[in-house]
């Protein structure tokens, strides 16, 4: 479509560079003056969707890569210190993080708007293999970038998918120990995957190169399924496509900061705030919602090999979509038996997410198999028979008689859909990884929760104070340093009191000039020393049991709220499931245990805490702490403000995020709006 450029640059320095490098002039051919149909819909717009968001995840990849440490016993602890450290390290991160997410949930919408509008059909194999094969590029890229953070969820996850190749025959064991670079995953694993993670997106960048070619070879296709004829049937994509793509960019980028801003954690995993322990195995080892739907593919199947075989082959087999459908007519839109089984195929995808994030028992197992078997049915016979049976209705002579037939838009509904069909995928992985909860905790009303929310200094003073006097002599707080007590959003305190606040702590520090170690008080710069010398010291005190970490908590734990509330949380931005459930634990703890239920020595029941066996013993109780401004000395006082202070030992950042939110969403609805205004008058030239 796009051929020779006859653009001629005026300045003499640019004719130069012209003449011998002509760049400018494949630039203007094939992004000014190239025709694009004038009846391509918002669908085509996630094309440019997903080249921003690739450059995106390079940018902030390789920003992140510059601050990581490849090491099994510091990656954890170095992606925390890009969160608090690094100046907007936590934006860098949330960006990188949650834009793993918008670019799979993009690279879906693409690739279902092909399937739908018939975009692999003669002249367009290449396009449709090269746009197959940047998936699989993607699908390898994110699981490797996903081990990286080195938490519970990624380590078990490594673990569980290296594994799969050991399935292959003679060579798989050989297979699963050069990915592994031993024999079990550990440092060697996570150096490989770095290495590769930061390598395989400028493959991508490669390949998107390639597809983008052979698009402007073979030419775009369009909501019609009919070939550009004459110039009514095109416009240039400058302005027209560009204008149009810039607001459907501006809309995502608003879809996308929520996310960022607001809900960072709501497509996350909790378990992957706890350090990965090879020793501790999770209750449910569940991929990313974008890996979901062939992950249940895998375990519908009993056999390794065949599971294995069968997850891939959902994948490959699109590659080959262009054989297997060979019906004359590209577009659904005028194939009424291909349109709904096109819908029924999306309903058995959705569910397989669904069931891939359940537990593989029961009525899942056999649900899986019979949507694996749909699946596949929708590619290997369904499509073939339909090309065989099915009479299309009558397609349109040109491009330009489908822009001036009249269709409803159903852009915006199917949009709607699509989400409502994502958070019932989200919310039934939450349920997924946390239904060993027992009884659900209360919900709170919290001062940091909304997008204005904030935390309550008085809150963060009295549970400091809480967490010195009754925490302290068991759980550390190894990521938060004394000089965070008196930065901005945490608890107010001067930079004297922070000093003051850490010369009552003795730290271990040396060796001297006689190479001993010896003990001094604690400065600003220190942080907020263990406890106990190691684990086992840890456990020795504590009757086998091992105290946790309290930096992170109220992220490294969570409960399920059912469903629709999970749904109402995505709007109403509630993500404090962490905090209420600390709060209830502290608070659930029970004299007598239920009738029937079999308590283990030396444990003490909470009704809050999964399983109900706690080895903690009820740690505070009316009047222990006194607090200076008379603020009621109650457990649930106690509970409320330590809870506070520990949500904010977890997001040192969390209001200048809501208030940088604030300022960006301002920003792009009013660009939004501008584009909006901007896109309709240039395109009125056009209709």
């Amino acid at each position: 479509m796009s051929g020779p450029s006859d653009f001629q640059p005026t300045n003499p320095a640019l004719k130069w560079i012209e003449r011998r490098l002509p760049i400018m002039g494949l630039v203007h051919s094939s992004f000014v003056a190239y025709p694009t149909p004038r009846n391509l819909n918002y669908w085509w717009t996630f094309g440019a969707i997903l080249s921003m968001m690739l450059a995106l995840q390079i940018l902030t990849g390789v920003i992140l890569a510059m601050h990581y440490t490849p090491h099994a016993d510091m990656a954890f602890k170095s992606i925390e210190l890009i969160v608090r450290d690094v100046n907007y390290g936590w934006l860098l991160r949330n960006m990188h993080a949650c834009g793993a997410s918008m670019f799979f949930f993009a690279v879906y919408i693409h690739m279902f708007r092909g399937l739908y509008y018939g975009s692999y059909k003669e002249p367009r194999e290449i396009l449709w293999i090269l746009g197959v094969i940047i998936y699989l590029l993607m699908m390898a890229t994110g699981f490797m970038g996903y081990v990286l953070p080195w938490g519970q969820m990624s380590f078990w996850g490594a673990t569980v998918i290296t594994n799969l190749f050991s399935a292959v025959p003679y060579f798989g064991e050989s297979i699963v120990t050069l990915l592994w670079g031993g024999y079990a995953v550990g440092n060697p694993t996570l150096n490989r995957f770095f290495s590769l993670h930061y390598l395989l997106p400028f493959v991508i960048a490669g390949v998107v190169v390639l597809h983008i070619w052979a698009l402007h070879v073979a030419g775009q296709n369009n909501p019609a399924g009919v070939e550009a004829k004459t110039e009514k049937d095109t416009v240039p994509f400058t302005p027209y496509a560009t204008i149009k793509d810039a607001f459907g960019v501006s809309c995502f980028l608003l879809f996308f900061a929520w996310f960022i801003f607001y809900m960072p954690n709501y497509l996350g995993d909790a378990d992957n705030y706890i350090p990965a322990n090879p020793g501790v195995t999770p209750a449910h080892i569940v991929p990313e919602w974008y890996y979901l739907p062939f992950y249940a593919i895998l375990r519908s199947i009993p056999n390794k090999l065949a599971g294995v075989v069968a997850m891939f082959g959902a994948i490959v087999i699109l590659a080959f979509l262009p054989w297997l459908d060979n019906a004359r007519t590209r577009s659904s839109k005028y194939r009424p038996l291909a349109k709904q089984f096109f819908w029924i195929f999306v309903v058995v995808c959705l569910g397989l997410g669904y069931l891939g994030s359940q537990p593989p028992e029961g009525i899942y197992v056999i649900a899986g198999r019979i949507l694996t078997f749909l699946y596949f049915a929708y590619f290997l016979i369904l499509l073939p028979l339909l090309s065989r049976i099915e009479t299309p209705r009558p397609v349109p002579n040109s491009i330009a008689d489908d822009v001036l037939a009249k269709h409803g838009s159903k852009v915006a509904s199917v949009l709607v859909a699509l989400v409502v069909a994502g958070g019932l995928l989200v919310g039934g992985t939450q349920n997924a990884r946390a239904e060993d909860h027992g009884v659900a905790p209360p919900g709170n009303k919290w001062s940091f929760s909304g997008p204005m929310g904030k935390f309550d200094r008085g809150a963060l003073q009295r549970g400091l104070k809480v967490y010195k006097e009754v925490c302290a002599s068991c759980h550390g707080l190894s990521y938060v340093a004394f000089r965070n007590l008196a930065e901005a959003g945490g608890p107010g305190y001067s930079v004297a009191q922070a000093a003051a606040f850490a010369s009552d702590y003795k730290v271990k520090d040396g060796p001297d000039d006689k190479g001993e170690m010896f003990e001094r008080p604690g400065r600003p710069a220190d942080y907020f020393p263990s406890p106990f010398p190691n684990e086992n010291a840890a456990r020795a005190a504590n009757g086998g049991a091992f105290p946790p970490d309290l930096s992170l908590i109220t992220k490294a734990r969570s409960y399920k709220r059912g469903f629709p509330m999970f749904l109402v949380d995505f709007f109403t931005q509630y993500q404090e499931q962490g905090p209420d459930y600390v709060s209830a634990v502290l608070q659930g703890y029970e004299d007598k245990p239920p009738a029937g239920f079999s308590l283990p020595e030396g444990s003490y029941y909470n009704k809050y805490f999964p399983g109900h066996a706690i080895k903690m013993p009820k740690p505070i109780s009316d009047g222990q702490v006194t607090y200076d401004d008379g603020a009621p000395a109650t457990v649930a006082q106690y509970s409320k403000d330590v809870t506070t202070f520990l949500m904010w030992t977890a997001e040192p950042h969390m209001e200048a995020r809501k208030r940088l939110g604030l300022q960006v969403f301002v920003f792009l609805i009013l660009l939004t709006g501008l584009l909006y205004f901007t896109k309709k008058k240039v395109w009125a030239n056009a209709h």
